[in-house]
């Protein structure tokens, strides 16, 4: 990752900013390539022909003697598990990864059933449902890009706080809100208001684990096979109970964020 450490929440918003493009440009390209008859297999060679830009991009930087690490030098397999189990038994690197894996609960898990809960609660139409995930996805793009230059002059954690105690009031007045319209407006906060949960979260983590950004993306991926368990727990619960209940519970991410998030700065 190119000199992350130097500027750790300013580049990963900017990294961030780039997936919210890509998941609201492609709904937009799939419905664009639909209406030329384009069909799913051309867009797919298509959007496989475009990897080939970066792909020379990176290997011009390496040619040209750029640095993708920070130092770290690459241990083997065996090596860098018994590092990333290492890492996994300091707290504060189990602060960020929890943290992580609780803040996803208002980010991919809540767009996972928005669609469901707006067709099965809120008996709106297949149509209605997909441009509430829309305006989702929109306003989401919209809060990533907003919180590049917000970041120069506030403290992450700091926005961080303020904005999951935000969320906190927002999340249970969408879900007791009559009416379709009503709801998608606040959908519309909600989506602007959790920017940053992510990038400010993830800065952290390789702020707690500096020159080591390979153990990071390592431990990342081994504690993502426990954060795994959230959504098929919460699916569970839908099942046996109803999506009401699995969506109040989603509650669990903001009020973790704003009790587990230091107010001393880490960065």
């Amino acid at each position: 990752m190119l000199s992350i450490l130097s500027r750790p929440e300013q580049n990963i918003a900017r990294w961030t900013f780039s997936g919210s493009v890509g998941v609201v440009a492609g709904p937009i390209a799939l419905g664009a390539a639909t209406k030329l008859g384009l069909g799913w297999r051309r867009l797919f060679l298509l959007f496989a022909g475009s990897t080939l830009i970066p792909l020379v991009a990176a290997y011009r930087f390496q040619m040209t003697g750029g640095r993708w690490g920070s130092g770290e030098t690459g241990p083997g397999f065996i090596a860098g598990v018994v590092n990333a189990l290492r890492a996994l038994r300091r707290p504060q690197v189990l602060r960020w990864l929890t943290l992580l894996a609780f803040s996803d609960l208002m980010l991919d898990v809540l767009l996972g059933f928005l669609a469901l809960y707006f067709v099965d609660v809120v008996s709106a139409t297949p149509t209605q449902a997909g441009m509430a995930v829309a305006v989702w996805t929109g306003t989401a793009l919209l809060g990533d890009l907003l919180l590049i230059p917000l970041l120069e002059r506030v403290r992450g954690l700091r926005y961080l706080r303020l904005s999951a105690a935000v969320e906190l009031v927002l999340f249970p007045v969408f879900l007791l809100a009559p009416g379709m319209w009503a709801k998608v407006a606040l959908l519309g906060l909600l989506g602007l208001f959790n920017a940053g949960w992510y990038s400010i979260l993830k800065a952290q983590l390789y702020s707690a684990m500096p020159d080591q950004s390979g153990t990071v993306m390592a431990v990342g991926n081994v504690f993502g096979l426990v954060g795994g368990l959230i959504p098929l727990g919460l699916g569970i619960i839908a099942e046996r109970f109803d999506l009401t209940v699995t969506m109040w519970l989603l509650l669990l991410g903001p009020f973790t964020l704003l009790i587990g998030t230091p107010r001393t700065r880490t960065i």
